[in-house]
């Protein structure tokens, strides 16, 4: 059983882009085993890469997270401010005979690896250097890898994985300039950091390996590995911007709510039975390893729109109140209409945008423009008819949805008429477009005046 008290698991992106939906499912795996084991959730920003790193893309990723609702439990670690750390471990590592320097030139090294394809191999270093006690500059510093014997790695989603350790070549730890590489830094930092369990796609899964390697080199516990399989586009195929390789604030932009992509992302190759729609808290309760499946999961928007609709219908009134009008501002002062409107409204709306346009009609100014679709509708044969029920609507003292539809159905059953008949000439009048909610919630949502007002309008134009 999983010791909660030394639960402590991280994410650790690269700053040279958006926080993807990859990377923030990996995020929100880490931080929900993290949070059902009651352990530490960290941050840490892999940016040993000075030159690709950017600060545009670590903002991007630290507001992504923040969207997203996944709080660390300690301030960012920036992983090129443990550069000095990383350099002490591949010294030490020297010392003991488990590294070298190698003064092989690149273009040496490259013709070793031309030698190698030739050969039908893969391309690879061939450890000149290995055994040489090589002096000179420039120079990188080789970790001196097992030649023999099998390296494994006991996964917790893939399970036992076996790789013939002769075919690793020795990795490059220090530049020659003397900066770490990725792989040293990786595995002192998840060491001095006291990482327990490391959560990340499959495609780190050779990582792994080589990692492993470098703590048994330095009698190192090595942490819980668990790969989870990469997600891909609906057709099967590598997830590409037109099927959701998106930054998680283009999704935050489209109007999908934190919550509902918490959801969405969790079920992308993991599982809770039959549930599809469930908390934060019930993801936190449930949450394991254990149910991570080792088949790729496939990005669909479509069910993710489901999603978010569903989590819409069970959202706060008030906050999507606010939400709607920072969606379109002309409804600041709307409130109470817009407060009395929203459980329709979210029980139509897919996302955000949809709330706010739905709402549009209340903040419109009269006259009303309609849309050249609808205008037809307003007729010599309509007119007359609009105009006969504003009288009887005149009479109405219950403005509620019920009464104004029972007087509105009685007449057109007194004069033989279909609502089909009406209806585009009182969403014409009324609302000027297509898009609202039924013709009978918009006549109690404005309000009699200015219900009626929008009629006698159009009735007199």
């Amino acid at each position: 059983m999983t010791d909660a008290a030394k639960i402590v698991t991280r994410f650790a992106p690269s700053p040279t882009g958006f926080l993807h939906i990859g990377g923030a499912r990996t995020a929100l795996f880490n931080w929900a085993f993290a949070r059902h084991h009651g352990g530490t959730f960290l941050l840490r920003v892999e940016d040993t890469d000075r030159a690709r790193s950017t600060q545009e893309a670590i903002d991007a990723i630290l507001d992504g997270m923040s969207w997203l609702g996944l709080d660390a439990d300690e301030a960012p670690l920036f992983q090129h401010q443990n550069a000095a750390r990383h350099v002490e471990i591949a010294e030490r590592l020297l010392n003991e005979g488990k590294a070298y320097k190698c003064t092989c030139t690149p273009a040496e090294v490259e013709a070793m690896r031309e030698t190698a394809r030739a050969a039908g191999k893969p391309p690879r270093y061939d450890g000149t250097c290995r055994d040489q006690n090589r002096d000179g500059a420039p120079f990188v510093v080789r970790f001196k890898a097992p030649q023999s014997g099998e390296t494994v790695i006991d996964d917790a989603v893939q399970g036992r994985v076996s790789t013939d350790s002769a075919q690793f070549d020795d990795l490059v730890l220090l530049r020659s300039d003397g900066s770490p590489t990725y792989m040293l830094s990786v595995v002192v930092d998840d060491h001095d950091m006291g990482v327990t369990h490391i959560i990340r796609g499959d495609d780190h899964l050779t990582n792994a390996a080589r990692q492993a390697q470098i703590y048994a080199a330095l009698d190192w516990q090595v942490p819980q590995f668990a790969h989870i399989p990469l997600i891909h586009g609906a057709d099967g195929a590598k997830l590409s911007k037109r099927h959701g390789a998106l930054g998680v604030e283009a999704y935050r932009d489209m109007g999908y709510l934190p919550e509902a992509m918490r959801n969405y992302l969790a079920r992308l190759g993991w599982s809770h039975g039959d549930d599809e729609i469930f908390s934060t808290a019930q993801l936190v309760a449930w949450f394991g390893l254990e149910a991570i499946g080792k088949s790729p999961a496939r990005f669909d928007t479509e069910k993710l729109d489901n999603v978010n609709a569903q989590h819409l219908s069970m959202a706060d009134d008030a906050a999507l109140v606010a939400e709607t009008i920072a969606q379109n501002a002309a409804l600041a002062g709307f409130e109470a209409q817009l407060t009395a409107a929203m459980p329709l409204l979210k029980s139509r709306a897919t996302r955000l945008p949809d709330l706010a346009a739905d709402a549009a009609f209340l903040a419109a100014t009269r006259p009303i423009g309609v849309d050249e679709k609808l205008q037809k509708h307003l007729n010599d044969e309509t007119r007359p008819h609009l105009a006969a029920l504003v009288e009887k609507l005149e009479t109405l003292e219950d403005w509620q949805r019920e009464p104004i539809e029972a007087l509105i159905k009685g007449y057109m059953d007194e004069n033989e008429l279909k609502m089909g008949k009406l209806a585009p000439a009182f969403r014409a009048a009324l609302v000027g477009s297509s898009q609202s909610p039924g013709i009978f919630d918009v006549f109690a949502l404005l309000g009699k005046n200015e219900a009626l007002s929008r009629l006698n309008d159009k009735i007199n134009r």
